[in-house]
Formats: structure tokens, sequence, C-alpha cells
């Protein structure tokens, strides 16, 4: 094999009319390996199997099996070739199989793949792009980034949400139009199952009061046509490469200003190009790209409701020993007594009040909210006044506990110990007597009837 620098040279000494023979002696290769790269017959750096593919001789098999099922499985395939004798294992195959690229093309499946692409007009202020993406977070569970990006000068903002339901999705969105400034006259998003009905083109009933409520026309994207949203899945794919892996926030609020000011500075700076130029710079420059900053600055965006659409935003949070609960950086005051349960938050958008209910559904509270992220700890008078009742009357006055006091069995414990000795059956009583009576008497030599040996 050679390389492709020299397959450069070689072609350029044949143009100028060197024979093979020069030509090898000079590169200091076989001619008849000279020959067959000028001939195109082989490739500079690729090198020549010395083993025959195996999947060559299954491979108009294979042709005809894809006629039949453009979708069949890799590993149906392989049952089958191995029946027939091939001897490598699955990976191999299904290796081999994509390499062959055997599979035909499925347009309705392959998404944006191959597929001829134009570039969208978005007018000024027309079309906002919604899409949610999930990280494991490093502060513990799962976060939650809704992003808005506007389709004409991509400027995008994001919002972290604990969950991902209706409500916190309006929240999110309001969140994040009032970061953009404004909304736009179209709200296009995937099938959100909160927003689209599963299966359809109609959007949720419970949705519907909310885009009346700023206004918005909603968009979903046709079935399997992701692309018809690909400005805010750029924004995906530049938020997670830019500012997700690099994140140093260790807690939700901590994310939220790092995202905040990701997207301020170095989203919009980013040089928007044009789309297709009509009339190109007569001098062959190139034309000067604006930024996203200074497009999205131009562009005219609807005014937002002074409140955002009152949907009640509900978590559970557990009670903590000093009767309060968390909420968004923040804890709240519950009556005592309820450490380990877990409550009801309830919280209406637009709204100041943090509400608290029972598992059941009882109220049993209401607070101001603090700013989020304040590190506040909020306790009613009526909270404060109990928890110090019950803390105060667990302490006494009486003496402390003698630990290091003199304490043999007592009378209860001693018949106890009676009962379970009685268990074990009679004593067995060991008379040394009889052993005192051995050692004291003499021991007589043998053979001798007078004298004692050792007496």
């Amino acid at each position: 094999m050679i390389s492709r620098g020299e397959d450069v040279e070689a072609q350029a000494l044949k143009n100028r009319g060197w024979s093979i023979s020069a030509i090898a002696r000079h590169l200091g290769r076989d001619p008849k390996t000279i020959r067959d790269y000028l001939s195109g017959k082989r490739t500079a750096g690729v090198r020549r199997s010395s083993v025959p593919d195996p999947l060559e001789p299954y491979r108009a098999y294979l042709v005809e099996r894809f006629a039949d099922n453009a979708h069949i499985w890799a590993s149906a395939l392989f049952d089958e070739v191995v029946a027939l004798g091939y001897s490598q294992s699955y990976v191999s195959f299904a290796r081999q199989l994509r390499l062959a690229e055997l599979r035909p093309h499925c347009e309705a499946c392959a998404g944006v793949t191959g597929r001829e692409t134009i570039e969208i007009d978005h007018p000024s202020g027309e079309e906002i792009q919604w899409d949610w993406f999930h990280r494991r977070a490093p502060w513990g569970g799962t976060a939650n980034v809704l992003l808005g990006s506007l389709s004409h000068s991509g400027r995008m903002r994001g919002v972290l949400a604990e969950r991902v339901d209706q409500a916190h999705l309006v929240e999110a969105m309001d969140a994040v139009m009032r970061r953009l400034g404004g909304t736009t006259r179209i709200w296009r998003t995937d099938r959100l199952a909160t927003v689209i009905v599963p299966g359809s083109a109609d959007v949720q009933a419970s949705f519907v009061p909310v885009a009346k409520h700023y206004g918005a026309i909603v968009e979903p994207c046709p079935p399997r046509r992701g692309n018809r949203k690909g400005v805010v899945e750029a924004a995906v794919r530049f938020a997670c490469g830019r500012w997700w892996r690099t994140m140093a926030a260790t807690s939700p609020v901590e994310a939220q200003v790092s995202l905040d000011r990701f997207c301020a500075t170095t989203a919009d700076a980013r040089l928007r190009p044009p789309g297709a130029l009509e009339d190109p710079p007569a001098d062959g420059s190139r034309p000067r790209w604006p930024s996203v900053a200074e497009l999205a600055d131009a562009e005219l965006l609807l005014a937002l409701p002074a409140t955002p659409y009152p949907a009640t935003v509900e978590i559970l949070a557990p009670v903590a020993a000093d009767a309060s609960v968390a909420f968004r950086g923040n804890r709240y005051s519950v009556p005592p007594g309820l450490a380990g349960l877990e409550m009801q938050l309830r919280h209406r958008l637009g709204s100041a009040t943090l509400e608290i209910h029972s598992p059941a559904g009882v109220l049993l509270g209401h607070h101001r909210l603090a700013p989020a992220g304040s590190g506040a700890l909020v306790r009613s008078a009526e909270h404060r006044v109990a928890l110090e009742a019950v803390v105060l009357s667990a302490f006494t006055s009486a003496n402390p506990c003698e630990r290091k006091g003199n304490f043999p069995p007592g009378k209860a414990a001693r018949a106890e110990a009676d009962k379970l000795l009685a268990d074990l059956g009679p004593e067995v009583l060991v008379d040394l007597s009889a052993y005192a009576e051995l050692i004291e008497t003499p021991v007589l030599a043998v053979g001798s009837d007078d004298e004692a040996v050792g007496a």
C-alpha cells in the first residue's frame, strides 16, 4: 500500500511523461503496485484485505431479503444466514451488513437523513419553537430544561422546571417569553402530550385557554418531521454542547443563573448567516453576517399579558424535623408533628402565595413567596408558637439518670433467672473429698509388704 502523498506524486510524474518503471524506482515501489494505483485498480490509503469478504457469498440472498422487507431485523437475517453456512458472530455480521450498505433507503423512516433540504424563510416575529431536553443533574434527579428559540433571529432562552406536566410547562413558557421580551404569533412544538392530543394534530382542550391567554396559534410539527422545528433542535444541541457539559452549578437555582448568563452572552453573540443571496456582492467579498442579538433586537414581538396564565403548579415535598418544607430554594413552615410526611405544595401562577396541603388535600397553611433561591425560612406566627410549645414540653427539670451507679439484678430479674436455670435440669455436684483422700494415701512399692515408697 502506498500513501496518499506518494499517489499524488506518482500521478504528477506520470503526467510529466515518466514511465511506470521510472516512477517505481523513484518511489522505491514495485512497478506492478504503481500500475495498479495509477490505473485506479487500488486506492491510496486503503489496505487491500488479505482474506475474502465473509459476506460476499450471501450478498445476493440478502439483497433479495431486503427486497422482500426493507425493515427486517439484522438479527433475523443473521439466523437465516447461519443456517446457510455463515460462520462469524452476529456483531461481525451486523458490521459487515452496515458497511456493505445493502439495506435500501426508506424515506418514511429516515427522517432528514439523505433528504434534500432548503432554508425556510421565517418572517420577523412570526414563530417561536419549543422543545424540552432532559439531563441527569449533578445535584441529583433529572434537570428538565425548556428551550424557546425565535425562528427568525435564532435567539434562545431556557428555564429549568421541576416537572414536565402542563402547569410546569405553562410556567416555563411564560418565563422564557418574558426573557425574550414578548411572544410570537405562532408557537411550534413537537407532539407533546401536554399540548397536542396524542395521535392527532388537535390542541389539548386544557391548553386552549393558555394559547388564547397569550394570543398565539399552536402549530404542531408533522409526524416524524423533526427538521420542521430545526431552529430549536439546533439550539438544544448548542446548549448541551456549550453550556450543559461545562456547567459547574450545584443546584437548580445556580443552574438557572448560569443558563441565563450563557443565553445572554455566548448564545446571543453567534453570527447568523443569511439565507440564499439573490444579489451577492459584486466585488466577491464576504457579506457581513449579523449576530443573533442584532436580529433579535429588531424583531417585532407581541406584548405579553401582565400576569401569567393562572395555572396551578403542584409538587410533593417531605416535612423536615424543623416542621418546614422546601420550595425553590426556600423553606416554608407547617404545623408540628408531621415530620417525614409528604405535603402537597400548590402555587397559582401570577399569585404571590404558596399553599401547603396534607396528603389528603386538607389546607394546612399558606405563605407569601420569598424570592426564589434566597435561602429564607418563612414561618408563620401560629406555626412558631405551636412548634415552640412542642419543643419546650419535651424539656424536664428532673434529675438526670444515674449512669455510673451500681445496679445488681433485682428481685424480678432473679426470679426470671431462676426460671431459666430450672429449664436446664438438676444441678450436677462434684465431691472433691474423694480426690483429696487419694492424694493423702501413701503409695506402696511393688513387691514390698513393709516399706512404703514415697510416703
